[in-house]
Order: structure tokens, then C-alpha cells, then sequence
């Protein structure tokens, strides 16, 4: 689960502790969790401080857990042992959507095809004979990309997914409410009555108040695709459901070892291998995204709306599966017991599993329950 150069890496994650009835900021320190909950009691506390890395690599900590130990207990769902959350905690989890070409088509494909999976493969033939070919290459808010949107509104092939994908303004919503995300191990979820559904695998973005990107994590934007092709209105419920976010399984702190460029030089890969037998591979490479990511984070945030606790920014992704799995035609979508991986070299491998959302375990631990555990804790006592 490590990056390959995790002996270089500044990590931090989340860890579940049975005994303290809460989660615990933990940093990688070789092959132990130590705590650091004493230093800072969210993951978002650390990270506004301007030694965040420093303080991960050598602040004292107080105990530590096996790190092989705790990632086994994720993995099994043996939850009633200290495991790995997702690294995350009080940050606004925001996501920016068609930032990629080819999932750009396929947002428009979904909107033709009105949601309905046996019409993809007729709609995407004729939606890439169309625009394919005028979009690839095109800056979202140029003039080059305005005149084409003059050509293509003037043909009738406009949509509400080229205004977001390549006009001047991104597309960026709220993924899940603060403290939902479920971390490694964890089942991911689709709720019953959906029936064409795909992973998303992106690059996240930890980003302060102040709007600096200081760390970067894997992340899986779970998107039911029947659901927004009906309507972009139902954008919610096609991506907030119980289990639908996973995160993690750690933050990368940038440090003189990895950075924001690193971040851009970036491949995310995806495999899924489901129970019977089908197996998919996908990647998306963040050399090819349409607006920088730094630029998609001066979108989310800025003088135009504040987070006084930061947020994790989704960054898109350029996978968008169009395997058959059934019937001919029909598209990729998920079953229950997929294991989906989603994994990128230097920040490690998130493995989640899919179930139904209704039947996942429930979302419980909210931000009143986290305020009351660290309370009881002493950890919010300003002297400490």
C-alpha cells in the first residue's frame, strides 16, 4: 500500500483506535504508526502549520502502532482493531468534474444517451465524429476554444458538459459532506437501484485556509452514470451516497522529495477484478488534464469563497470505462465484491471493495461525535 519510495515519503494518515473510541493524526515513521493527536488533533490542524512535514517526521509522539499491523486490520475490515481511516477529517471534500477530454465525451455521451447504457455505443459514435477531433487540444477558456463553441452551438451539439470542460469556469461541487469518506479497505457504495456505475480514480488535493496545495492522496469519486445522464441536477445524488467516496490510504506531505510538480508528472492506475472472473485496467495520466491543478484549486477556492478548514480537491480523471461486461453494447458497470485498486507510484495503493450503499456500513461518526471524543480526550484544551 506504500509509494515505492515510501523510505523518502512524508506520510500522515488516520488511524481508528478502539481503546480511545475515536481517530488518532498518525505520521509514517518505517515500518510504525506514531501518534501525533497530542501535536494536532485533526489532519487539517497539521497541515495549516508551515512545518507540517517537519513536525511528521520528528515531533514527539506519543505511542505507535505496527504499520503492517494496522494496514492488515483495514484490509480484513477487522474494525474492531486500531486501522486506517481516511486521512482526511474536517476538510470540505470538493471535486471538479470533465477535466480531462475523454471524460469530457463521455459526460456528453451520458447526457445524449439520456442515462439509458444500451444507447452509449450508438451515441459515442456520433458524438466522436462530431467534437472529438475539436476538443483535444483545445485551453478551456482561449479564444480557440470560445470559437469553437461559437461552430458547435451554431451545429446544436452544445453542452452543459463543453460549457464546464473546455469555457472559462470549471465545474466544481461538493463530493461528500465533511468527515464521510471511508479510507482503505473500507466498502465502497452503489446504491441498489443503479445500474450503470463506474469508479472515477483522481488525484486529491489536500489544500489549506489559505489556498496552498501541501499534500496529495489517491481517491475514487464513485459515480453513478444512469443517474447524471437523466439530468445534471441530480448530480448529488449521482455522486453523494453512503460509501461513495473513498480516500486515501495516506497524505503526502510535499517536502523537498515531492511536490506540486511531481503531482502533474502523476499516473493513476485502476484495476478491478470482480468476483466473476471480469477484470479491467484503466489509467489516466495527469500530464493530460485539461486545466492545471493548481488552477482547478483557485476555482474551488479564493476571494470568492473561503474554507477556514481547507479542503481534499478531487482533480478528475481521464478513465472513463466503456468495456462491454454483459450484453454487447451495454458498457461497464459495477458488481457487488469488485475489489477496485486504484493505485499511483509515488503515493501508494487504495483498495476498496464494492457493496450496495444501503448496505455498507453507516456513516455515524459525524463532526459533533469527533468534537465530544477529543474532548473527552483533553486533546482541545488550548495549554496542551
Amino acid at each position: 500500500m506504500l509509494p515505492e519510495d515510501a523510505d523518502r515519503a512524508t506520510l500522515l494518515a488516520r488511524v481508528f483506535d478502539p481503546e480511545a473510541g475515536g481517530p488518532c493524526v498518525a505520521a509514517v515513521r518505517g515500518d510504525r504508526l506514531v501518534d501525533l493527536t497530542r501535536v494536532a488533533p485533526t489532519t487539517a490542524d497539521l497541515l495549516e502549520r508551515a512545518d507540517a512535514a517537519e513536525v511528521a517526521r520528528s515531533a514527539p509522539a506519543g505511542r505507535a502502532w505496527p504499520l503492517a499491523e494496522v494496514v492488515g486490520n483495514a484490509l480484513a475490515r477487522r474494525f474492531d482493531r486500531p486501522h486506517l481511516l481516511a486521512p482526511c477529517d474536517i476538510q470540505v471534500i470538493k471535486a471538479c468534474g470533465v477535466t480531462y477530454a475523454r471524460s469530457l465525451l463521455e459526460r456528453v455521451i451520458e447526457e445524449r444517451a439520456k442515462g439509458d447504457p444500451s444507447r452509449a455505443a450508438e451515441v459515442r459514435l456520433q458524438v466522436q465524429q462530431a467534437i472529438g477531433g475539436a476538443i483535444a487540444d483545445l485551453v478551456p477558456g482561449s479564444a480557440d476554444a470560445a470559437r469553437v463553441k461559437r461552430i458547435l452551438q451554431a451545429e446544436g451539439l452544445w453542452s452543459q458538459y463543453l460549457e464546464v470542460g473546455i469555457g472559462p469556469d470549471a465545474e466544481v461541487f461538493t463530493k461528500a459532506p465533511v468527515l464521510s469518506a471511508v479510507g482503505l479497505g473500507a466498502e465502497i457504495g452503489v446504491p441498489r437501484d443503479s445500474t450503470w456505475n463506474n469508479p472515477e480514480p483522481e488525484l486529491v488535493l489536500a489544500v489549506t485556509s489559505r489556498g496552498e496545495a501541501v499534500a496529495a492522496t489517491l481517491g475514487n469519486d464513485v459515480n453513478l452514470r444512469d443517474v447524471e445522464g437523466r439530468s445534471a441536477l441530480l448530480l448529488p445524488k449521482a455522486k453523494d451516497n453512503n460509501a461513495s467516496c473513498a480516500v486515501g490510504p495516506f497524505l503526502r506531505l510535499f517536502d523537498a522529495e515531492f511536490g506540486i510538480a511531481d503531482v502533474r508528472a502523476a499516473t493513476i492506475a485502476l484495476h478491478i477484478t470482480g468476483t466473476d472472473g471480469f477484470v479491467l485496467d484503466g489509467h489516466s495520466s495527469v500530464e493530460r488534464i485539461s486545466r492545471d491543478p493548481l488552477e482547478l484549486v483557485g476555482h474551488a477556492m479564493g476571494d470568492h469563497h473561503q474554507y477556514p478548514d481547507g479542503i481534499m480537491l478531487f482533480t478528475g480523471t481521464e478513465f472513463a470505462p466503456t468495456e462491454d461486461r454483459d450484453e454487447p453494447g451495454m458498457g461497464f458497470t459495477h458488481r457487488l465484491g469488485d475489489v477496485v485498486r486504484i493505485s499511483s507510484p509515488r503515493l501508494g495503493t487504495l483498495v476498496n471493495r464494492v457493496a450496495h450503499s444501503e448496505s455498507a456500513p453507516p456513516w455515524t461518526f459525524g463532526v459533533r461525535a469527533l468534537m465530544t471524543n477529543l474532548a473527552a480526550r483533553g486533546l482541545l484544551d488550548d495549554t496542551r
